[in-house]
C-alpha cells in the first residue's frame, strides 16, 4: 500500500482538486483506493457527494474506539472509497496529543505517529491511500509527513511558494528513520505571465523533486465544485484532464523508479 498526501502550508493552492483527481485516476487504473478527507471544511467529501460526518467524530477514530475502516464510504466510482471529513477534525491536534501507551516505545511516536498506526490495517484492503490535508503547520501535518510515502506538494508560481517548498524539504531532512519522498508541482499556472513561466522553468531545472507536469489555471478546474466530480469524469478530453493524467503518470513513474 502506498500513501500519498497532498500537502502545503498555504491554502488555496489546489490540494483538494489534486487529491480528488489523482485518487480517481489511481482507482481508474485498477488500484483499490481510499481518500481520507482530513480537512474539517470537507471539500473533498463535498465533491464526492458524501456528507462530511463521521459517527463519533475525530475523537472516536483517533482513540481507536471506532476502527478507521468502519468510517469508510463508497463513492460513485469503482475502486474508490472515501473516509469523510468531520467538523470535529478542527480539534485533531488536541486529539493526537493525548498519550498512547502503545506508542511510548516509538521514537516521536506519541504525538507524531498516530495516523501512521491508524492507517496500517488498511494495507489489507487498499493499494493506494490519498490524504487530503488542511493547510497548516501542526501536529496533524507532522503526522501526515510521518505516515506518507510521498508528499505531493502543489505550488503556485510565486517566490513565497518556492520558499515554502524549501522549508518543507529542510524539515523532512531532519527526520530519523522513515522519510517521505517529495513531488512538488506547479498549479494555477498562466504561461502568459512572465513570472509564472520563469519560476516554473527555473525550479524544475534546479530540483529533481519538482514535476515537469504543470496544472494550468483553467476555469474548468474550478467547475469541479459545481459538477461534484473529478475533471476526468465530466471533461475527459480537456487540457485540465490531460494535465492531471500527466501528473499521475509522472508520480507513478517516479514511484516505480525509486522502488526498482
Amino acid at each position: 500500500m502506498r500513501i500519498y498526501a497532498t500537502y502545503n502550508i498555504k491554502g488555496g493552492v489546489g490540494k483538494t482538486t489534486t487529491a480528488v483527481n489523482l485518487g480517481y485516476l489511481a482507482a481508474e487504473a485498477g488500484l483499490r483506493t481510499v481518500l481520507w478527507d482530513l480537512d474539517p471544511q470537507g471539500a473533498a467529501s463535498f465533491m464526492f457527494r458524501i456528507k462530511p460526518r463521521v459517527k463519533g467524530g475525530g475523537r472516536a477514530l483517533i482513540s481507536g474506539k471506532r476502527p478507521l475502516d468502519d468510517a469508510i464510504k463508497g463513492t460513485d466510482f469503482d475502486n474508490l472509497d472515501l473516509i469523510p471529513a468531520d467538523f470535529t477534525y478542527r480539534n485533531m491536534d488536541l486529539l493526537l496529543d493525548v498519550g498512547d501507551a502503545k506508542l511510548d516505545s516509538v521514537p516521536g511516536g506519541k504525538p507524531a505517529r498516530k495516523l501512521s498506526k491508524l492507517l496500517a490495517p488498511l494495507a489489507a484492503e487498499y493499494d493506494a491511500v490519498f490524504l487530503d490535508c488542511p493547510p497548516s503547520v501542526s501536529l496533524v501535518s507532522e503526522n501526515v509527513l510521518h505516515a506518507a510515502d510521498v508528499i505531493v506538494v502543489p505550488l503556485i508560481p510565486t517566490t513565497l511558494s518556492v520558499r515554502t517548498l524549501e522549508q518543507l524539504s529542510d524539515f523532512i531532512d531532519e527526520f530519523k528513520g522513515h522519510r517521505p519522498d517529495l513531488l512538488a508541482f506547479f498549479s494555477m499556472v498562466d504561461r502568459r505571465k512572465k513570472l509564472h513561466k520563469e519560476i516554473t522553468e527555473k525550479l524544475a531545472a534546479e530540483r529533481y523533486d519538482v514535476a515537469r507536469t504543470v496544472i494550468p489555471a483553467l476555469s474548468l478546474i474550478e467547475t469541479m465544485s459545481v459538477e461534484r466530480a473529478p475533471v476526468n469524469v465530466f471533461a475527459p478530453g480537456s487540457a485540465a484532464a490531460k494535465a492531471y493524467r500527466g501528473l499521475w503518470a509522472e508520480l507513478r513513474d517516479r514511484d516505480a523508479e525509486r522502488s526498482s
